[in-house]
């Protein structure tokens, strides 16, 4: 099994950038997308795939997250939105799907904004995040992917120095929030299989920054340690483009 995830900053903007060719030459079993910025009308119809949308109520075109899978593929028991907070649940952030023999889950982690005014409401939201899959892998294994906006180690950002504690997805309450989440048992996939590649899923567009590989890895696969196991291969997409992201993915023997 083949699953991607995609921060695609508008799903409008990437269709006009080859989305569905992209997918078309992948062929993932799932995807999942962040910050779609849109609703179901705008999602594009993709042979051979349905798709499931989460979009953000607070306000038009922003966050939101949205999912594809492989109808001859898989099957899929259920599809959930959000995480049973109603404080967190107006920004379209999660789905939930349930397979068979685990959960994938689609998360797109608050940005704590320039200058940090959003950091107390995302370190709320990290603590919220962890107690609803914490809970859930109760039931069965999770796989979790998305966007969550944090360089977790100094290997992670190009600029570590420059960043820390300056720059939202650098700072040490966002660190600490990520950790919790690999204390629980959760692993993080791509620095399991490649522990000592430096490789960026984000990058300003700003300065150059991608041509000069100015970059972050803020978009992750965890999974649990039961999942981890059978995980193949764990990659960064970094040439694929149309976003300030690009996609990773994991494959599952």
């Amino acid at each position: 099994m083949k699953i991607l995830s995609w921060n695609v900053n508008g799903i409008k903007a990437i269709e006009k950038k080859g989305f569905e060719k992209f997918v078309e030459k992948e062929k993932p079993d799932i995807l999942l997308l962040q910050e779609i910025k849109g609703v179901e009308k705008d999602l594009p119809k993709i042979k051979g795939y349905k798709a499931f949308i989460n979009s953000s109520e607070r306000k038009k075109g922003y966050a939101g997250t949205a999912v594809y899978f492989r109808l001859n593929k898989l099957r899929i028991k259920s599809a959930k939105n959000g995480i049973g907070n109603r404080r967190f649940e107006k920004e379209g952030r999660v789905i939930t799907l349930e397979l068979k023999d685990f959960y994938v889950i689609d998360v797109y982690v608050p940005n704590s904004g320039r200058g940090l005014p959003r950091l107390d409401f995302r370190k709320d939201w990290d603590k919220a995040l962890l107690s609803y899959l914490k809970n859930l892998s109760k039931k069965k294994p999770l796989v979790i992917g998305g966007d969550f906006n944090v360089a977790h180690q100094e290997i992670d950002l190009a600029r570590p120095k420059q960043n820390y504690n300056k720059t939202a997805g650098y700072t040490q309450d966002e660190i600490d929030g990520f950790k919790k989440f690999l204390d629980s048992g959760f692993i993080d996939t791509f620095r399991e299989k490649n522990p000592k590649a430096r490789q960026y899923s984000y990058w300003s567009y700003m300065f150059n920054a991608r041509k000069k590989n100015i970059g972050w890895r803020i978009d992750y696969f965890l999974a649990s340690k039961e999942i981890g196991k059978k995980i193949k291969k764990a990659f960064i997409l970094d040439k694929v483009e149309g976003s300030d992201h690009c996609p990773v993915g994991i494959e599952i023997k």
